[in-house]
């Protein structure tokens, strides 16, 4: 069993490192003893990322299924994480052309009928027009790309969510 202020350390940790990955506070979890005292974001970001990579199939599978779809009706009914939100927020999503609507509803529904997970990407400082680009250039993808691109995303969505932890 551990000792009383581990287990308080651990807990102050995935409180604090939860959300990270999209409602995933597992890697939190798994990762609090190697996070506990660290401040730097590059080395916290990098345990994160190695317990994912490290996870097995299903779980990263799982990881992945966690994200919305992009310009969806999560969105629009505003049932997002507030992380999600404003990360889509921040790209312009919240504010899309009926014509842009109906394009991202169009390609998250073939992206789903071909990989069967979301789309996924670090939308943060990206545009409607490049992140519909990216949406049609990477449904080009096989299946074995495309789930570790979109685990590289996730990745950068965490790296940016921790940074914006520390401003």
């Amino acid at each position: 069993m551990p000792a009383p202020s581990e287990t308080a350390s651990a807990i102050e940790i995935v409180a604090r490192f939860g959300g990270i990955y999209e409602h995933s506070s597992w890697v939190a979890k798994q990762t609090a003893s190697q996070l506990a005292g660290l401040d730097d974001i590059e080395t916290i970001a990098n345990i994160m990322a190695d317990c994912v990579d490290n996870a097995s199939n299903e779980r990263q599978l799982a990881l992945i299924r966690a994200h919305p779809d992009l310009a969806c009706k999560a969105q629009v009914a505003g049932v997002l994480t507030e992380n999600s939100s404003d990360e889509q927020s921040s790209a312009g999503l919240d504010h899309c052309s009926a014509d842009e609507y109906e394009k991202f509803q169009i390609l998250n529904n073939k992206y789903h009928e071909k990989f069967g997970f979301p789309f996924v990407m670090a939308v943060r400082h990206s545009s409607r027009a490049e992140i519909l680009a990216a949406f049609e250039n990477r449904l080009g993808n096989d299946h074995e790309i495309e789930f570790e691109t979109a685990l590289s995303e996730i990745h950068n969505i965490a790296r940016l969510r921790l940074r914006a932890m520390g401003d």
